[in-house]
């Protein structure tokens, strides 16, 4: 009888452990995916601007028959972007964690993983602290002036996160900081030049995204604005939009001086015949922002707008056609 009865006891004790390790584990896996649509995946598309320096340099290295040279590029380049997405993943995090209260009033932030409580803060905290320490460490491991720019660029944005966010035109000025930082990113991996008037195409139309997207929000959410973000209160639609009329035709007049003066395209100035694709471009963006109020979430439009997508792709196909036949 007692033999009977410590086989059953540790049958039940055996049962019992095993019930807690598989209601433990989809714990861990529900928590994991929490953490990584935390780090919004679908917003690493800003990271590609990484990859312009490569998109301007790299045929040089076809030219002097040296295509090892450029797979090479190629591979860094790609490395950068992944820590870079990490890095902001990281940012997004602590984000979410210091705007908990603020998400949870509005319609669509109430459901990130944080918000909702679907993610703990502490876990929060574990996951960003780990993303940040590898990545920067990894970004000097790769290439040391790559690394600073990555430290740089993560004090901007928790720079933005506690304090820039809440501070009326800091807040976009910042964000349109953090699309420089990456663009220099890019050519600071490769150690390669890039012409200043990139520097400032990528300025002004992040600048022109950051102002659109806050006039989305403040059209969108109307008397509760101030409640889902603190500058809302401060802007105006009108205000904004004296600002995009702005900024909008300095991004296209950059780009334009761009094509004609940076050292590094052909000298025919045939870059020109890409302009098109950019006022199509713009003119779409801000047809959406202002029609269609689409503006709250860029990333969103640049992977479902079919219309901007097309252009992006004919811009790309243009501008590397006339890279490899008439630089030289």
């Amino acid at each position: 009888m007692l033999t009977l009865t410590a086989l059953w006891t540790g049958a039940y004790h055996r049962f019992m452990d095993t019930s807690k390790n598989h209601s433990a584990a989809p714990g861990l896996l529900s928590m994991s995916r929490a953490l990584a649509r935390s780090t919004r995946p679908k917003q690493w598309t800003k990271n590609l601007i990484i990859f312009f320096a490569l998109f301007f340099t790299a045929n040089e290295q076809w030219e002097l028959g040296e295509p090892g040279v450029a797979f090479s590029m190629l591979g860094k380049t790609a490395l950068a972007f992944g820590l870079f997405s990490a890095l902001s993943g990281a940012v997004y995090l602590v984000n979410d964690i210091f705007d908990i209260e603020v998400d949870r009033r509005h319609p669509k932030k109430r459901h990130r993983p944080i918000a909702s409580g679907e993610l703990p803060i502490p876990a929060g905290w574990v996951g960003a602290a780990v993303l940040m320490v590898l990545s920067v460490s990894l970004s000097f491991a790769l290439e040391q002036h790559f690394g600073w720019v990555a430290l740089g660029y993560l004090v901007l944005m928790l720079a933005y996160s506690l304090v820039l966010k809440r501070l009326v035109l800091l807040d976009v000025f910042a964000i349109s900081g953090g699309f420089v930082m990456r663009a220099v990113a890019g050519a600071s991996v490769l150690q390669v030049p890039i012409s200043p008037w990139l520097y400032i195409c990528t300025g002004l139309g992040a600048l022109l995204i950051a102002l659109s997207k806050r006039r989305s929000e403040l059209a969108v959410s109307g008397d509760d604005a101030g409640r889902q973000r603190h500058t809302l209160d401060r802007y105006t639609t009108s205000l904004l939009d004296q600002f995009i009329a702005i900024v909008a035709p300095s991004t296209l007049l950059a780009y334009t001086m761009y094509t004609f003066t940076a050292p590094n395209l052909p000298e025919n100035h045939a870059m020109m015949l890409t302009i098109p694709f950019v006022v199509y471009g713009l003119f779409r963006y801000m047809f959406l922002v202002h029609v269609r109020d689409l503006g709250e979430s860029p990333e969103d439009i640049l992977i479902t707008d079919f219309p901007i997508a097309v252009s992006i792709v004919l811009w790309l196909a243009t501008a590397a056609t006339i890279l490899l036949v008439f630089r030289g």
